[in-house]
């Protein structure tokens, strides 16, 4: 016989003569109490946690419907939109990149345009604000980078950049 086997039959011999050391009216208060904590055990892990979250599904599930409703809503929508045209930027000109270089504090040593393209030559400015500089023109007038050319400065962070730009669709 395993050890198990041996713990069982000792507490099953234990509780044994536990139950018949005790009256009949004492069995009796000890099986109805049983039951009773039988019961409040069974609703208290099984029924209760079922019915309180069939209750806040009930509630939560209209209030969802809905939710997913507005999203197929939103979702027609953003496929009908896609459809239509976008809104053309503004034009690249001269005037716009030098007034965007100007509000970040850079100056341009020459700006030529050239159709869609434009090439951009900054002497001795701050690398981070070409960096900025960009960023801004790239968002607002979809201008990106065809090519660009930085040399490093003694001074730390500065440059002399030569850029070549693109004004085309996203």
């Amino acid at each position: 016989m395993s050890k198990l086997d041996q713990t069982i039959q000792d507490y099953r011999a234990r509780a044994s003569a536990f139950w018949l050391a005790r009256t009949e009216q004492e069995r009796r208060l000890l099986a109805i109490g049983g039951v009773v904590v039988a019961l409040g055990l069974f609703y208290g892990v099984l029924l209760s946690p079922a019915l309180e979250g069939r209750e806040k599904l009930s509630k939560e599930l209209p209030v969802l419907r809905q939710q997913a409703a507005e999203l197929q809503a939103m979702a027609l929508e953003a496929a009908a939109l896609r459809g239509q045209n976008t809104i053309e930027p503004t034009p690249m000109t001269r005037d716009s990149l030098t007034a965007g270089l100007a509000a970040r504090g850079l100056t341009a040593q020459s700006v030529n345009i050239t159709g869609e393209y434009a090439k951009v030559q900054l002497n001795n400015v701050a690398f981070a604000g070409i960096v900025v500089w960009l960023d801004a023109v790239r968002n607002e007038s979809r201008v990106a980078v065809q090519d660009a050319n930085f040399t490093a400065q003694d001074t730390a962070g500065m440059v002399n950049a030569t850029l070549t730009l693109r004004q085309g669709a996203r």
